[in-house]
């Protein structure tokens, strides 16, 4: 019947989790609560049982082990590192702990990098072997493939790409503690902070001033976009401008033959796509002009996070 691998996506609230056959299909895929184990001890046992119950289900299969993405995830060392959205502290050995409750091979690697080993395996980069993937969601995430593989650098930690500056030691403050990040201009946070910023400074009437920041999400203001709002549509055009330009400078280090937008903010369409396109090739060096491509990811993005857990078995055995 084929070959099988787990993929699970771990998040602060929810963990996104499926079965994934080796054609890319979802067999099936739920959600576990996170947020209802405040100690990982307990999250990797009662998740575990949750595993087992469902590979009852797939006994025909040859099952290989389980991927996971996660925030700060460490490839090398399989673990989650100071990760600022879960409420585990310090270095958890998450992998281990599965290996050690499942007694079946687990590779953990951080969420944007589990995207991107996903579009490369079931996406738009299946031909490709050099590609970055920008996964714009809360924040902004990357994954940086070269000759085929991950760039993960000496600790595993490379590709930063939402960590570095738009603005330096100046401008909004981030979540690592810095000002000016780039993930706090293009992301889902950060096109909300640029609409506020935009309706402090201009009198444009606009549906989004009856929100309150709690409230508003990247959601309302690509409806809002879509309505015509002016305030709305300049928010679009400055996340491009700051992405776009960036992305620039990150195709200089590797030559990718192109760079995939993936999550939340990135299913805006033409709203977020013509700007970066514009400013990136506005800002490219002339050597690269016209040999990368800003492209949507082609990820399903109800099951984007789980293939891409999941396509982590399957390139282990490479």
């Amino acid at each position: 019947m084929g070959e099988i691998a787990i993929g699970i996506d771990i998040g602060g609230t929810n963990s996104h989790f499926g079965a994934v056959d080796d054609t890319g299909e979802v067999l099936m895929e739920s959600r576990f609560p996170t947020k209802d184990y405040p100690k990982p001890q307990g999250f990797v046992h009662a998740f575990s049982i949750k595993i087992q119950e469902v590979l009852k289900n797939y006994q025909g299969y040859d099952f290989k082990g389980i991927g996971i993405g996660a925030p700060n995830g460490n490839y090398f060392h399989g673990t989650i590192e100071q990760a600022p959205n879960l409420v585990w502290e310090g270095v958890v050995p998450m992998a281990e702990m599965f290996e050690k409750q499942l007694q079946v091979p687990v590779v953990l690697t951080n969420d944007a990098n589990a995207a991107a080993m996903g579009e490369m395996m079931f996406g738009g980069a299946r031909q490709m072997k050099d590609f970055i993937l920008i996964t714009l969601g809360t924040g902004l995430g990357s994954g940086i493939v070269v000759n085929g593989d991950l760039v993960y650098g000496h600790d595993g930690f490379a590709g930063e790409i939402g960590h570095t500056f738009v603005y330096q030691d100046v401008g909004r403050t981030c979540g690592c503690g810095r000002r000016g990040c780039l993930e706090t201009y293009a992301s889902a946070q950060g096109i909300k902070r640029t609409v506020f910023e935009l309706m402090a400074s201009k009198n444009d009437t606009s549906e989004l001033r009856d929100l309150s920041y709690s409230k508003m999400t990247s959601e309302h203001i690509f409806n809002a976009a879509q309505r015509g709002d002016r305030i709305a549509k300049e928010a679009f055009e400055i996340t491009g401008k700051y992405l776009g330009i960036k992305l620039a400078d990150s195709i200089a280090y590797t030559s990718p033959e192109a760079v995939f937008l993936y999550g939340g903010l990135a299913r805006s369409g033409n709203l977020i796509l013509y700007p970066t396109r514009k400013y990136f090739h506005q800002h490219a060096l002339n050597i690269f002009q016209g040999k990368a491509s800003i492209l949507p990811s082609e990820l399903n993005e109800k099951y984007g996070a789980i293939l891409g857990a999941a396509a982590l078995m399957w390139k282990k055995r490479k």
